[in-house]
């Protein structure tokens, strides 16, 4: 297979940025000459993650025209649109890619819709069960759509649907194993970017201590915005550790006996992957609810435990973990339950296809 050129545009968050790396591993392992290039914008987590995993990243200037920023700033989003289709002309151009991928967030919508009106083969990878606008607009132009979710299908207009589930890192399908350790840990975090009413409520329990902490490690990402406050909380604590963000997720997912996250797709898929035990706090104002509706079909399952947000306390909390700390026998049968749920090889299915030009 000769040498090829291929683009994953898209970013923000984590969610959208890993599984077009993992993606894009895929591809190389394919073929190990291929170029993958992502596109994203200045203000998404793309500029620290894309270039830590060794991708060459380019930018283009867009802005948030479905979410905040108020009546100013979608006018300044909308002036931008004409540049955004120039500079995705550009590095189309200079890129001649054999396929291009759409991975959510504002870059995939311009670059991706470019690609198609230049007759380059696109498609894009859609998340969650209620497609947001972005991918619901692009679905008429692209040449297909993959999906984690089935029940997404309905609501886009791509050619060609194929439900693959969600790329996950090979470090995360396959994680490292590690000693056994004397503590019962705890990895939390609300996203790449942190949740306040998570942090606060796991700083709260923390802090005010009690026998629940004995024998407890606590690895906490809280993001950037709450981690000079949660850092200082932890001061001097022995059983607590706060980090803005953590690079090495998959090794902090193989030594953690149980999990305190939001109920994301990306999330709720690594947790499969990796067999662990999680306690979820679905993100409220999700766009149609999805975190809840991830958490339900885990706690359906037997293979996790929810607390809704206005539910959460400190107290509430510190029972749940209780609870799955003296139960080692419940923990293994969620466990187990939990990878029943993965869904293998999303990657590699979706870069076999990319590379043949989605033929």
């Amino acid at each position: 297979m000769t040498d090829q050129k291929f683009i994953i545009a898209g970013g923000g968050t984590g969610g959208h940025i890993y599984p077009g790396v993992a993606v894009a591993r895929a591809i190389q392992k394919i073929n190990p000459g291929a170029v993958v290039t992502f596109v994203g914008t200045r203000q998404g987590l793309e500029t620290q993650i894309v270039p830590r995993e060794g991708y060459p990243l380019e930018f283009i200037e867009i802005g948030k025209l479905n979410h905040g920023g108020g009546f100013l700033g979608k006018i300044w989003t909308l002036l931008q649109i004409p540049k955004s289709f120039w500079q995705s002309f550009q590095i189309l151009k200079k890129q001649e890619p054999r396929a291009v991928l759409g991975v959510g967030g504002y870059a995939s919508g311009p670059l991706v819709l470019m690609a198609s009106f230049m007759g380059y083969p696109t498609a894009l990878w859609e998340a969650n069960a209620h497609p947001g606008m972005t991918n619901r607009w692009l679905s008429h132009f692209v040449r297909k759509a993959y999906l984690v979710f089935a029940e997404a299908q309905k609501s886009l207009s791509a050619r060609q649907v194929s439900v693959v589930g969600l790329p996950v890192r090979s470090e995360i399908e396959n994680p490292p194993t590690f000693q056994p350790s004397s503590y019962f840990r705890i990895l939390v975090f609300g996203g790449s970017q942190g949740a306040r009413a998570l942090n606060q409520t796991v700083a709260n329990a923390v802090t005010q201590g009690g026998a629940w902490l004995d024998g407890v490690q606590i690895i906490h990402q809280t993001g950037k915005a709450d981690f000079a406050e949660i850092q200082k909380k932890y001061e001097g604590n022995s059983s607590a550790q706060a980090f803005e963000f953590l690079y090495d997720m998959h090794e902090q997912y193989s030594r953690a006996d149980l999990v305190i996250c939001r109920g994301g797709a990306g999330t709720v898929t690594e947790l499969a992957a990796c067999g662990k035990v999680a306690i979820i706090i679905p993100l409220p104002t999700a766009a149609d609810n999805h975190q809840q509706k991830n958490a339900e079909l885990l706690v359906k399952n037997d293979a996790g435990l929810m607390i809704l947000q206005k539910d959460l306390n400190a107290q509430k909390l510190i029972k749940e973990i209780i609870g799955l700390k003296q139960d080692q026998a419940r923990r293994e049968k969620m466990s187990t339950n939990i990878r029943r749920l993965f869904q293998p090889q999303a990657a590699h299915v979706m870069a076999r296809e990319l590379c043949e030009g989605l033929v």
